[in-house]
């Protein structure tokens, strides 16, 4: 089984990476973030022809999130329970698959919008535990992937790469995360490759590419059952390279 996390930013500027990566790596099952499309404009015919069937949870112009599958699944929530109703950003899709309970998130970034657009972030990282919390004590196995905005530990960014005061590195941002852990998740990539460089974006400014000067945002997060059958876990340096790429590369996991 393969499950991989993307950030395209923007599916209508990056339908051809992303129809070149799926034919080359053939992952099961595919979670995007920031489309940046309304849900009836998601060009899921244009995936349709390598076998995938998609479910898009967009907005105009800003935030959404989708899923690539060429398994069979069901989509059971397209917002992120504990919020409020009137809650318009698309930023989660849960669904069912293989047996499994897939979680695809587009975390708030917390920097923009004054002390309410941070606010807002702790809420959304709260709501998230509590979903988590209550999927794991029905022991059901649980993936949560996507853009996540924070780098847990400061091995998670290049020097200099963030102000101290960023909302991706802030104190309240890791405490919420870590709390994740806690509760028994295994985040993916770091159990396998414990410490090291293993960045998954790198900004358009400063020439961030070139220096290496790169960020670890973007996660999968697995249950105990999963954690188990863990067999790699690498993000795909090879997409920042391309023409016109995401600003994030694919991070892809496999399990047994």
């Amino acid at each position: 089984m393969k499950l991989a996390t993307w950030n395209v930013n923007s599916i209508r500027s990056r339908e051809g990476h992303v129809h070149r990566w799926l034919e080359r790596v053939q992952p099961d099952i595919l979670l995007l973030q920031e489309i940046k499309c309304e849900s009836h404009a998601f060009p899921a015919f244009a995936f349709s022809g390598l076998g995938y069937r998609a479910d898009a949870v967009g907005q105009k112009t800003y935030n959404g999130v989708a899923v690539l599958a060429r398994c069979p699944f069901e989509v059971t929530h397209r917002a992120l329970p504990g919020l409020p109703a009137d809650d318009a950003q698309a930023r989660y899709i849960e669904l069912t698959a293989e047996g499994m309970t897939i979680i695809g998130i587009y975390l708030p970034n917390g920097n923009s919008g004054g002390p309410a657009g941070f606010d807002y972030k702790l809420t959304w990282m709260d709501a998230l535990a509590a979903r988590a919390a209550e999927l794991l004590a029905r022991d059901e196995p649980l993936v949560i992937a996507g853009d996540f905005n924070v780098c847990p530990t400061d091995d998670d960014l290049s020097p200099g790469a963030l102000a101290p005061g960023d909302a991706l590195v802030h104190a309240e941002c890791r405490a919420r995360f870590r709390k994740l852990l806690w509760l028994g998740l295994t985040d993916a990539v770091r159990a396998l490759h414990p410490t090291g460089p293993l960045w998954t974006f790198w900004d358009y400014q400063a020439a961030a590419w070139p220096r290496d000067m790169g960020l670890r945002i973007d996660h999968v997060l697995l249950s105990p059952t999963l954690a188990e059958r863990l067999t790699a876990a690498i993000p795909d340096r090879r997409e920042r390279g391309e023409d016109q790429p995401s600003d994030h590369v694919p991070v892809l996991i496999e399990m047994d």
